[in-house]
């Protein structure tokens, strides 16, 4: 609560409900902030629903929770996944941003390109081969020996899941990596009979495929991996992400067959309905519009800063560009007269516009570097802007941190504690999660 009341703003981030293994629903809500420009992020509650899980009933949860934290009027933004219940709720019936898991966004764009025919037949074909030695005792030695015979690593095949897409690149991989170790037992009819390997064997377009497929589900299992993170700043990454990989990933090449080809387009093509800004409007401008509106709100309302601007379609955008700037380094002599005259005269020598120009011109700091820590140093010398980077930089790009509860929840409400009452799997998982 302390953490909590010190943060003049902080966001929601919110998932799906998950079953217990006693068919108890609940709906965990992670709350995270910048405190002396340092990320931070807390479990706030874990609350059975039993309840239908309409827009409605989930702005009230949502509002409930608010009211007992004490965060109405600091929340920014609520990072959800892409259920129409709960993406009515925070547009239509709260008071902050709605802001896409862009982890759920990807999974779904990727799934539109899996589900073009000739992918989808090479990824059940790839199916079926990994199940049957999943299934076969015989095959699974049989494959561990051809392993050895070729100086291959024992690795075991790997199935994918259809909720989890990166599985089908981890699956791609090892099979391109075994590749003639299985051939070797498909070929063998002491191990594989004739009938069953024409059934499983893949034909060789179907190689073709995984091996064309292998770069570019690489790339998106990279942008996931890079944007799931809890201890840094990651909302700022969508825009710049999901810009690389329109621009460069997933191109169309050439070379490659035209079934990756329309993999790539359904996936290109459901990305920018989703996140991309408006072709008519360069990024630039659409920062320096998005920067506009909120510096302008900021100036009405200098005590509450939460709710600044209604608008999430630049959300990412605004976010990504009013940290990727690299700030001038200020140093002793600035801070000590600083301290000296105090805040109001810099405030009153440096209009608002001003101090937005000159942050327009500062060139860019690398993807790895820390952008709270430029904050930290800079923050004197954009102090408008430096609010509205504590706002809006503590929004994660994805609703993962939240997710992770559920896995430790899946300990604590295991087979022999599935008795736990409600009120008890909410405070164990809190003291799980924050101690």
């Amino acid at each position: 609560c302390s953490k909590l009341s010190s943060a003049c703003s902080s966001s929601f981030c919110q998932t799906d409900s998950w079953t217990a293994l006693n068919t108890e629903s609940y709906v965990t809500i992670t709350c995270h902030f910048i405190r002396q420009w340092k990320m931070e992020s807390i479990v706030l509650q874990t609350r059975a629903m039993p309840e239908r899980h309409t827009a409605e009933n989930l702005a009230d949860m949502l509002n409930t929770a608010a009211e007992t934290w004490n965060l109405k009027g600091k929340i920014t933004a609520c990072v959800h996944d892409n259920a129409s219940n709960i993406v009515l709720a925070n547009t239509a019936l709260l008071e902050w941003e709605s802001n896409p898991c862009f982890a759920h966004t990807l999974q779904l764009a990727i799934n539109d390109g899996f589900k073009v025919s000739s992918i989808n037949c090479v990824v059940g074909a790839a199916s079926r081969l990994v199940s049957h030695f999943h299934h076969s005792t015989v095959a699974t030695q049989a494959l561990k020996l051809k392993q050895q015979q070729q100086n291959l690593p024992h690795h075991r095949l790997m199935q994918y899941c259809k909720t989890r897409w990166n599985l089908i690149n981890n699956m791609f991989e090892c099979l391109q990596k075994q590749r003639w170790a299985i051939a070797a037992v498909l070929s063998d009819r002491s191990f594989t009979k004739l009938a069953e390997a024409q059934t499983l064997e893949l034909m060789d377009d179907n190689w073709q495929i995984i091996e064309e497929l292998l770069p570019v589900l690489h790339s998106l299992k990279c942008a996931t991996t890079a944007l799931c993170g809890e201890s840094k700043v990651s909302i700022l990454m969508v825009y710049p992400v999901t810009a690389t990989l329109l621009s460069k990933h997933l191109e169309p090449v050439p070379e490659e067959s035209n079934k990756v080809t329309e993999f790539k387009t359904a996936v290109l093509e459901s990305l920018r309905r989703c996140l991309i800004v408006p072709s008519t409007q360069t990024p630039e401008m659409a920062v320096r519009e998005k920067l506009d509106e909120l510096l302008s709100n900021l100036s009405q309302n200098n005590d509450n800063i939460a709710g600044v601007g209604s608008h999430t379609s630049m959300l990412e955008v605004e976010a990504a560009n009013s940290t990727v700037k690299k700030l001038c380094t200020e140093c002793d002599n600035h801070i000590a007269m600083a301290t000296l005259f105090g805040d109001d005269y810099y405030m009153e020598k440096a209009s608002v516009q001003t101090d937005l120009e000159n942050y327009i011109l500062e060139p860019c700091i690398l993807p790895d570097q820390d952008p709270l820590e430029c904050w930290k140093v800079n923050e004197n010398c954009y102090r408008k802007l430096a609010r509205l980077a504590k706002a809006y930089l503590s929004i994660p790009a994805t609703s993962v941190p939240a997710e992770k509860v559920f896995s430790a929840a899946g300990f604590i409400v295991n087979r022999l504690y599935s008795c736990l009452s409600p009120e008890h799997v909410d405070m164990l998982i809190f003291l799980n999660k924050n101690l």
